[in-house]
């Protein structure tokens, strides 16, 4: 039986890194940085008990990963039960970016339609994974060219995310086990839990690796069809983009005066905006 990375009994040797890293599995949602990661590692000869000694530094010194990069292979360790210590997001770097190409439909794909809504809807409502893991369709209503949404917390007044919004219920409403969903991100399709369902709730995870993805997938959209004039403009983007976590997003949203969801928010939002006056002086 396959499990998580465990420390060798004293005077035991480590199995060879390539066999080490095959025994473990990979955390769900996080596959391909799995794959990364233990890629990295095995280039420097890295095994997962050696890289629970060392730390990620000698990835980081190696790949020249920037800070996010490693506080999200940190994340990605600890789900694969690599002991290492917990590494704090950073702040979003630059404090401004444009999120808008990360609110646009380009397609009727479900995958994408869905990643969109949520992009629209959180610039204007920046809130945690969580929430919007937990969010119900219920508690979104349209009202003019601005959707309304309600939590315990209160209720905020959404612009910009309308059509986003729209555009994702026609299309779900062509799938039954979609158009039944009570979950604003539903499933869309089975995961590897019992439990998991087409229009049931995602995890955590699946919803981070379901941005990573999205932010991805910009990226290539945006150096393949960026005009001559503006192919600097793109590849900045893009880079940015291939880095960016939802946390970040969230962050930028907060920094770019969205209001905050929790009282959590308010102290980064400060935070983000007290950064940006001191960079600007």
């Amino acid at each position: 039986m396959r499990g998580g990375w465990q420390q060798p009994l004293p005077d035991m040797p480590a199995p060879p890194p390539a066999r080490a890293w095959r025994r473990l599995d990979a955390p769900p949602g996080y596959e391909a940085q799995w794959r990364r990661l233990a890629d990295a590692a095995l280039e420097l000869g890295l095994g997962p008990d050696q890289l629970g000694e060392t730390g990620l530094e000698p990835l980081t010194a190696a790949r020249g990963w920037k800070p996010a990069t490693v506080a999200l292979y940190t994340k990605v360790a600890r789900y694969g039960g690599v002991a290492l210590p917990r590494v704090a997001t950073p702040e979003p770097d630059p404090p401004e970016l444009d999120l808008r190409p990360l609110t646009q439909i380009r397609n009727e794909d479900p995958e994408h339609l869905r990643s969109v809504t949520w992009c629209a809807l959180a610039l204007g409502w920046p809130a945690p994974v969580a929430a919007f893991r937990s969010l119900r369709r219920e508690q979104v209503r349209p009202s003019g060219r601005r959707l309304l949404v309600s939590t315990d917390e209160g209720e905020w007044s959404l612009s910009g995310a309308s059509t986003a919004w729209h555009a994702w219920e026609s299309v779900r409403s062509r799938f039954p086990a979609l158009a039944e969903s009570p979950w604003v991100l539903p499933a869309l399709r089975r995961g590897p839990g019992l439990d998991s369902r087409i229009g049931g709730r995602l995890s955590n995870q699946a919803l981070q690796a379901t941005f990573t993805k999205h932010a991805v997938r910009t990226a290539q959209h945006l150096r393949a069809t960026a005009a001559p004039s503006r192919e600097a403009w793109a590849e900045e983007l893009a880079v940015a983009y291939r880095e960016l976590s939802y946390d970040s997003y969230r962050r930028l949203a907060l920094a770019a005066g969205a209001p905050p969801v929790s009282p959590r928010g308010v102290v980064r939002a400060a935070r983000a905006a007290g950064r940006s006056a001191r960079l600007a002086g």
